[in-house]
């Protein structure tokens, strides 16, 4: 199928396309300080319980509820239990052991007075205030049972995941990968941010701005700049770097003039290109080449993000593991109106407000040069392909970004 399709291609039909050329990720285990925002690949089961032991909730006195029958009472108190105590002595009848947050109850005890119920005396204690069994003591498995199930498969690892793992005394897991990305950005006119500009000549935005979503995504990126317009060029160095990747990802080069370096160079080569029948975004093209899948964008700025958030993202997401991998949705009432080219589905940059009733308004025009309004919006507004026209007050679906 390599080549140049003529065919309008949908939305949802170049979506599976890529989908399809991005494998899952494998599986690999990492310490845990390198989990963070990664997916659990299979259950993580707990090695010890939490906590381990019986131990305190409160700085203050281990007693025998029995002891405190009437108040107040004198006990003596013949042993100190900080945290971290490995020889912890039983509890004898009449005395109290002073005793630490997190420190072993010891054997005999049944409840923890805490301290600001005492005089808070070293070799004795005054007890003025009475506790019930079980009061200020944290049992062992009150959290979690050794042998069960901590985290599922699936789950993605935030702070407090992690947390309960180290917890658990488990030094790595085994995660979904993060997948790797080669941002390629093409264009003789392309010039660094922080260079003076030369007639005909544009900072290059489109690498930047690519990389952080793939980051964004969960991803790693690396960017390749400023690629030259010529074929042979092109090619030698995408060879020269493409090794390790995981997937190819270009801007411009895709549409149907001259000098588009990346479909003349990589068609016929593995690498389909065709027209998607969507605004903006039009020009795209997927295949493999050299073994790695590549996904090519649009130049224009607007154009490639949106490309992004529709095809590349979801399919990011899904092969590191994630189960949101799409932006979360909403039904919105339209602020103003839209036309949109018939037989093709829109994407519109808009404001939503949530809190004024579900409202969004149309950021700027539906041209894929106007970036400026895509920083601003917060929503892309999805116009399906057979309406044309959309009135103030319609409902529309929102992709919140």
């Amino acid at each position: 199928m390599d080549g140049v399709s003529n065919a309008l291609t949908g939305v949802a039909a170049h979506k599976a396309r890529i989908a399809d050329l991005i494998g899952v990720a494998p599986v690999v285990e990492l310490p845990l300080a390198d989990c963070l925002g990664l997916v659990l690949a299979s259950d993580a089961v707990a090695p010890v319980a939490l906590p381990p032991f019986d131990n305190s909730a409160m700085d203050g006195y281990a007693v025998r509820v029995a002891d405190l029958a009437e108040l107040p009472v004198v006990l003596p108190v013949p042993e100190d239990i900080p945290a971290g105590r490995t020889d912890v002595v039983p509890l004898e009848p009449g005395t109290a052991h002073r005793i630490m947050t997190g420190a072993p109850v010891p054997p005999g005890a049944d409840a923890v007075v805490q301290v600001e119920w005492t005089d808070a005396g070293v070799r004795s204690v005054r007890i003025d205030r009475g506790v019930r069994l079980g009061q200020n003591v944290r049992w062992a498995e009150d959290d979690v049972k050794v042998g069960e199930v901590a985290l599922r498969a699936g789950r993605v690892l935030g702070a407090a995941q992690l947390g309960l793992v180290s917890a658990l005394g488990i030094p790595a897991l085994p995660v979904r990968r993060r997948l790797r990305v080669l941002v390629l950005s093409t264009g003789s006119e392309l010039v660094a941010p922080g260079e003076p500009l030369l007639p005909g000549q544009i900072y290059e935005s489109n690498g930047l701005m690519l990389a952080a979503a793939v980051r964004e995504a969960g991803g790693e990126a690396e960017q390749l700049r400023f690629v030259p317009d010529d074929v042979d060029r092109f090619r030698a160095v995408v060879e020269e770097r493409i090794g390790g990747f995981d997937l190819l990802l270009t801007s411009g080069g895709v549409s149907a003039g001259a000098y588009e370096v990346v479909k003349d160079a990589l068609t016929g080569r593995g690498v389909e290109f065709t027209k998607v029948a969507m605004q903006p975004g039009g020009p795209q093209g997927s295949g493999r080449y050299l073994g790695v899948p590549v996904a090519t964008l649009p130049g224009n700025p607007v154009s490639a993000q949106v490309s992004f958030e529709v095809f590349v993202r979801p399919a990011l997401r899904a092969a590191m593991g994630f189960v949101d991998v799409e932006r979360p949705t909403a039904v919105a009432r339209l602020r103003g109106s839209i036309s949109s080219p018939s037989g093709r589905t829109q994407f519109r940059r808009g404001a939503y407000d949530a809190g004024s009733g579900q409202v969004v308004t149309p950021v700027g025009g539906p041209g894929s040069h106007l970036l400026s309004s895509l920083a601003l919006s917060n929503c892309l507004i999805e116009v399906p392909a057979e309406v044309d026209e959309l009135a103030d007050g319609d409902e529309v679906l929102v992709r919140l970004l």
